[in-house]
């Protein structure tokens, strides 16, 4: 009895030991260290848009499979294969996006196969090391779109037209007739005995504020982006414009109390500061105090401005302190009014409701934009140009108001 349970016990670890075996040939067969991990990524990304990351991996298996953890500011894919390259190589290109501003690293890769008797599977980390930019979105400016705007609009057949209807003292040519008698030069007439009429022009270097609110309301996530950086890009964009068009530009950025303040500046280094200076700010969780912030920046800037003001509110409660502090600066100033409006909430009050959850939903849409659309109501009242629209159409609408202004000499 005894041999015989002898025998039936080792004939029980035999298996094991048979599959012990087997896992030892099956790792000696399928391990093998991967080599060097090369990155080639872009210096910079724009917020918002797509670029890819290569990798290239020497002395590798195929059939690789790869793993990436991508940080807050990016989005890709977190799982990927790797496809055979040239002279015993694999590469891999992985596409992401950007949707946070700000540097961000990419420390690790994580590797992964199966063993050629699928009783293993390997998960080797390497280290990755890679620093990804991502910057505010300067597409329009880089392409030259905004420049040919804004010289054809202000150096070209408009600013024709525009002389003689300026405020800036442009040359002296003779009176001919059709001209108008209010640009005669009396003074120089009488010393030359001979009618002189003053030509003017679209006066030039007036003082642009952007201001920026980065309280937690511009942290709302809008078509994929929080509205602070469509706000970014539509603020570096009419810079770029102002700056072209021959303005002085400076910034002013505030959230619970005032942060940033840059006076108007000339040239391409007022945008070449503002851009390094947006690239910079962070995304903060705290409610804005327009009535210090507004006071504050009436307080900077003396010289009459224009002032865009980026920013939003909830409902006609919230928007109260904000509409009173505009009012103050709009007996200095001219203000545009910048205010990204929601597409999603646009579709879902034009969608019929399937249940009382979803009416529920649209009455109270509906309620959010006519509130809205009374607090615009009432700074259009007090003077102030409003630029309401959607995040794919605010640049364009911008730039379109800052060179209609600038057109008709209201700052």
């Amino acid at each position: 009895m005894i041999v015989a349970s002898t025998a039936l016990r080792d004939l029980a670890i035999l298996p094991w030991i048979l599959l012990a075996l087997l896992i030892m040939v099956d790792m000696a067969t399928s391990l093998r260290r991967p080599g060097n991990l090369t990155v080639e990524a872009p210096p910079e990304i724009f917020v918002g848009e797509t670029a890819t990351l290569h990798l290239h991996l020497d002395r590798a298996r195929a059939n690789l499979n790869a793993k990436l953890d991508w940080p807050e500011g990016l989005s890709g894919r977190k799982e990927f294969e790797f496809n055979p390259g040239p002279d015993d190589t694999l590469e891999t290109s992985v596409p992401f996006r950007a949707v946070r501003r700000g540097v961000w690293q990419l420390d690790h890769l994580w590797l992964f196969w199966d063993s050629r008797l699928k009783l293993l599977e390997f998960v080797p980390r390497l280290d990755l090391q890679a620093e990804l930019r991502v910057v505010p979105n300067i597409r329009q400016v880089q392409s030259g779109e905004i420049t040919t705007t804004v010289m054809s609009t202000l150096y070209g057949v408009k600013e024709n037209r525009a002389l003689g209807e300026g405020s800036e003292f442009h040359q002296l040519r003779d009176f001919v007739p059709g001209m108008d008698i209010k640009s005669i030069d009396w003074k120089r007439s009488a010393r030359r005995r001979s009618l002189v009429a003053k030509e003017l022009r679209a006066e030039r270097n007036h003082h642009v504020i952007i201001a920026l609110d980065n309280g937690y309301l511009m942290r709302e996530e809008i078509g994929g982006l929080p509205k602070i950086d469509h706000a970014v890009t539509a603020a570096l964009a009419t810079a770029w414009a102002a700056a072209i068009g021959g303005d002085l530009v400076g910034y002013y950025s505030y959230d619970v109390r005032p942060r940033t303040f840059s006076a108007p500046a000339p040239g391409r280094n007022a945008f070449a500061r503002l851009r390094n200076w947006t690239a910079e700010l962070s995304y903060v969780s705290r409610e804005t105090n327009h009535t210090l912030a507004l006071t504050e920046l009436n307080a900077r800037t003396p010289k009459r401005s224009l002032i865009i003001v980026f920013t939003d509110f909830i409902d006609t409660t919230s928007a109260e302190l904000l509409i009173e502090n505009i009012g103050i600066l709009t007996k200095r100033h001219l203000l545009i009014f910048v205010a990204i409006r929601d597409p999603e909430l646009e579709t879902l009050i034009e969608t019929a409701p399937d249940d009382i959850d979803g009416a529920a939903t649209l009455v109270a849409a509906n309620q959010s934009i006519n509130e809205r659309r009374l607090v615009l109501e009432r700074l259009a009242r007090m003077g102030v140009t409003i630029v309401d629209a959607k995040p794919n159409t605010v640049t364009a609408r911008l730039i379109s108001t800052y060179l209609e202004i600038k057109a008709r000499e209201m700052i």
